[in-house]
């Protein structure tokens, strides 16, 4: 057997022990080369940000400034983190290697595009050379958004994800940028993905480009123990719904259309192998620590596991992209009325980027399981159901049920309707998940205005 044939031989043999349902069944192909006429893709790539791993780490930030030659370095945190550990490390450690920075403390919890036009303006001003975020996810999308847009000859919506932006990819190289992750949540540390609120359509959308990945991710567990209780519910839930819709995604292979040239490859590419990897680990991780992470802030173990588990699903996601939950998240997360989260100190309506994504998962994963029933049951019996009567076509109940009791135990609202929403919202939330097409289109199911209205309405009440 020739060289190439052994190895696409060994590939499919990996799938097939992977996943049999039909969705999955042709990843692995010779494929054509690039430009020749295949209307899906037929390659991936992998990309995630070096990561540095352990407890007091933080330390060593100044350390790496240093080694980085940076002479102007910008610090970006919330006001609530400003008061907190993890900036106080940080902060600590660049005063110690005699590192000159400034501070920008004003980015808001679930940005918006005013938001980062702030801190692109304080960037711009500071003439920075590198850029350091401590945070959660809202920090570090802003951050790489600064780093992004700093650029004197850059448009706003140049970069925004289509269709409310131009899309354009960034061909440019980008300062450096060291994220410092405060929760155990969004992954942002590991990928080229900066979430906002586009205020003038009242939808989230974002910028995607593996130019964005931080240059160094340094995951310090300390700092998940300052985690108030509802925010670690609702970063692991991220962590959740990134490992969930990563593995159940869309095949790479089926993805469309095909690059003519490598640059305009997503970073969302839909599931692959390696990817699917690191997305079950991470759902491993979540079922085993996630309720002692909430529960009890002082367990080390189980908040470092989360954070490790962020980092995991990051890199899963951050390759494979997000589906449905994420897509419907945005206009819940876009459109709040007076809903004030619990344990978190902002002075706006609020739903949290993890809860917003949690609340539609039992009625997606119900309606996406028929494209890939062996995924959903896995899934299922990873986070606990006994799986091993159970036909195929009784996949998504059981992963929806498995769900439901997940979240009722963490105490989570009793759906959208239990965060201010009820059916009259269910157009405006529908129009507002439309234009989230990067992700959307990732589903391993087609759907229509339709279909996303019966899940809304479906997903407002779980229990």
């Amino acid at each position: 057997m020739a060289g190439r044939d052994r190895i696409v031989h060994l590939l499919r043999q990996l799938e097939r022990a992977a996943c049999r349902c039909p969705a999955h069944s042709h990843t692995f192909h010779q494929g054509a080369a690039a430009g020749g006429g295949r209307k899906t893709d037929y390659a991936f790539e992998m990309a995630s940000s070096n990561i540095r791993y352990g407890s007091g780490v933080s330390a060593e930030v100044g350390m790496d400034l240093q080694n980085l030659g940076a002479q102007n370095v910008c610090v970006m945190t919330d006001r609530t983190l400003t008061r907190l550990p993890p900036v106080q490390a940080v902060l600590e450690s660049l005063v110690k290697n005699r590192v000159h920075f400034q501070v920008f403390n004003d980015v808001r919890v679930e940005p918006t595009d005013s938001s980062f036009k702030e801190a692109i303006s304080f960037a711009k001003k500071g003439s920075f050379d590198v850029f350091v975020a401590v945070g959660g996810g809202s920090v570090i999308d802003t951050c790489k958004a600064a780093n992004l847009y700093c650029h004197p000859d850059a448009d706003f919506l140049d970069f925004v994800n289509a269709p409310i932006g131009k899309g354009r990819p960034v061909t440019r190289a980008l300062k450096p940028l060291i994220a410092v992750p405060t929760t155990a949540g969004t992954g942002s540390e590991t990928t080229g993905v900066a979430i906002f609120d586009y205020e003038p359509l009242k939808a989230k959308t974002g910028i995607a480009s593996r130019a964005l990945r931080p240059t160094l991710g340094i995951v310090d567990p300390l700092h998940t123990l300052s985690m108030p209780e509802r925010v670690a519910a609702n970063s692991g839930f991220d962590v959740l719904c990134h490992a969930l819709e990563s593995y159940t995604a869309l095949p790479y292979s089926q993805r469309a259309p095909c690059p003519t040239n490598p640059i305009n490859r997503p970073a969302y590419q839909g599931s692959n192998p390696i990817s699917d990897v690191w997305s079950r680990h991470a759902l491993r991780v979540v079922s085993k620590y996630m309720k002692r992470a909430v529960r009890d802030p002082e367990d080390l173990e189980a908040r470092s596991s989360m954070h490790l588990a962020s980092v995991f699903a990051g890199i899963g996601f951050g390759n494979a992209g997000v589906h449905l939950c994420h897509g419907m998240s945005y206009p819940i997360a876009g459109n709040v009325k007076t809903h004030a989260a619990r344990g978190y100190s902002v002075e706006h309506p609020l739903v949290p980027h993890g809860l917003s994504v949690v609340l539609t998962a039992p009625a997606v994963f119900s309606f996406t399981a028929a494209m890939c029933p062996e995924r959903h049951l896995e899934a299922a019996e990873i986070l606990g159901a006994d799986v091993r009567q159970v036909k195929h076509a009784d996949a998504g109940a059981v992963l929806a049920d498995t769900l439901r009791r997940f979240l009722f135990d963490l105490q989570v609202e009793d759906g959208l309707g239990a965060v201010g929403y009820d059916k009259d919202d269910i157009p405006a939330l529908v129009k507002g998940t439309l234009p989230q097409e990067r992700v959307t289109k990732l589903s391993p199911r087609a759907h229509t205005e339709e279909d996303l209205s019966r899940l809304f309405e479906t997903s407002m009440k779980l229990y």
